[in-house]
């Protein structure tokens, strides 16, 4: 069984890919995760909302593409 890594989705991305790696972590929509984040932003005054963002898009690992073998046709 695969290891569950929080990870930031730079595919999902919209800014940096935080909420999109929450929302595959958690096994959501990342639409769900992004209505919740921009609620979270207005309910906090945008500031400590901003800044637990940038604190994660610092923290989190981006995930590395998977290692793909490439085949050279003559």
């Amino acid at each position: 069984m695969k290891k569950k890594r929080l990870e930031r989705d730079q595919e999902k991305a919209v800014v940096s890919g935080v909420v999109a790696g929450l929302a595959e972590y958690f096994g959501q929509d990342p639409v769900l995760f992004r209505i919740i984040a921009v609620t979270f932003l207005i309910v906090t005054g945008f500031f400590p909302g901003l800044l637990l963002y940038f604190a994660a898009w610092v923290l989190m690992p981006k995930r590395k593409p998977p290692h793909v073998d490439y085949e050279i046709v003559e």
